[in-house]
């Protein structure tokens, strides 16, 4: 039987990943995560800024995508985080507008944002 995949920008953060793996794979019953980490990915893809390091982030989406049959794309932002030290009412905002970025991208998946509190809980947006 085939295994099944999904996909998550998320936060090079050690303490966010097992969370929003294991979160990930319970809410869409898949059976692995392909991990695409950077420093605060929330607010890399809302700024849109470094589009060298956006470019990255989407070849690695497709690569998912395409030879993983991944049928799901999540970003992550969590409390703590260094590389985006904003409050949880920005990171939510800017969590929103990185689902629409990706979205944009058009890779045939469906996206969702995720965000990960304080004590390390992970709740679809």
């Amino acid at each position: 039987m085939e295994k099944s995949f999904a996909t998550a920008v998320n936060c090079i953060d050690g303490r966010v990943q097992k969370p929003v793996i294991e979160f990930v794979t319970k809410q869409f019953t898949v059976d692995y995560v392909d991990m695409i980490t950077e420093p605060g990915p929330d607010k890399l893809l809302s700024e849109n800024r470094e589009l060298d390091v956006i470019e990255l982030v989407k070849k690695r989406a497709l690569i998912s995508v395409e030879k993983h049959g991944s049928k799901v794309i999540i970003i992550a932002g969590h409390h703590d985080c260094a590389a985006n030290p904003a409050g949880e009412k920005e990171h939510r905002r800017q969590i929103g507008e990185a689902v629409q970025r990706i979205k944009e991208w058009q890779l045939g998946a469906d996206v969702y944002g995720v965000w990960v509190d304080e004590s390390w809980s992970v709740f679809l947006l």
